[in-house]
Order: structure tokens, then sequence, then C-alpha cells
């Protein structure tokens, strides 16, 4: 992991960080008041966001993160190089960097596997005045995933009629 400023992200870091910020002012959070955004970064550089849902039945709530891989598959993307995430309370700005919860990361190193890369997390404080740049090998030593099961990333590609 390292801890960069804003001003040293790469161009396309900062425009993946930038629109997960705008996804974040459309989170529906009625229960927490908690803001979050996501975008992330298919193998073709498209950008695709997605923010927090909750509900009133709260294991229904999905993640930002998790939303933003759900539009993109929907979309046909299925193979990723990396996503932002940023957050914010209602009447609060996050002082730490904000990672993806036990969930969000497992599905983030599903799509890694079938990727073929090591999926790069790019996690920033709601002012971006810390940010912190991680794989989701990092966040999810020793994970379980396609592999494990047998499952061959050609064969998966294969088997997927998506934008790969």
């Amino acid at each position: 992991m390292k801890e960069l400023t804003y001003e040293e992200l790469t161009e396309t870091q900062k425009k993946l960080l930038d629109a997960a910020e705008k996804a974040m002012k459309n989170s529906y959070n009625p229960y927490s008041k908690f803001f979050v955004g996501a975008a992330i970064l298919t193998k073709d550089d498209k950008i695709i966001t997605g923010t927090n849902v909750e509900n009133a039945a709260y294991g229904s709530t999905i993640c930002a993160e998790r939303a933003a891989i759900l539009r993109a598959n929907a979309m046909g993307y299925r193979v990723y190089k990396a996503i932002a995430i940023i957050a914010k309370g209602q009447d609060f700005d996050t002082e730490d960097v904000v990672g993806p919860c036990g969930s969000c990361r497992q599905v983030l190193y599903e799509f890694s596997q079938i990727s073929e890369q090591n999926l790069e997390v790019i996690m920033s404080t709601t002012k971006k005045d810390k940010i912190v740049i991680s794989s989701i090998e990092e966040l999810l030593p020793l994970a379980f995933g396609p592999k494990d099961l047998g499952i061959e990333n050609n064969l998966v590609k294969r088997s997927l009629r998506v934008n790969i």
C-alpha cells in the first residue's frame, strides 16, 4: 500500500476518483446518512460508477463498489484494471480513507481473477487530502476465487458474451 496526494495521482487515477466523487452525491442513504461513491475502470479505459443504496431490510443494502461492478456487468464489461472509492458523512468529511467491506473485497477479487490482474484499489478521504492505493490481493490476502474452484479464466471468458 502507498499513501499519495491527489496531485501525485496519474490523470487516469484522478478521473476515476473524480467520477467516484460525483457518483457519491447520488447515494441513497436514509438510514446511515453515509455517502459512498465508486468508479471502476474497464480494460478499455471506460469509467463506470456506482453508489451505495440502502434499504429498510439492512441486509438488502448494496455498497457502491458492488453497485459499480453490477452496473458494469449489466453493460457487458467484466475485465477491470482499477476501482476508486470515496466517502463522506452527512455532516462530516472522512478523516481516514474508507476501504471496501469484506463482501465487496470478495467480489472485487473474483473480477480481479477474471481480469487476470491484481486490481488496483484507490481509496480517498472526502477532501482527497489522503489517498491510499492498494491492490485487491493486499486487501484480501489468501483469497478464494474462481481459480480455486478449478475454473479457468479462458473458460469463464468464453462463456461470457460480454465486452472482454
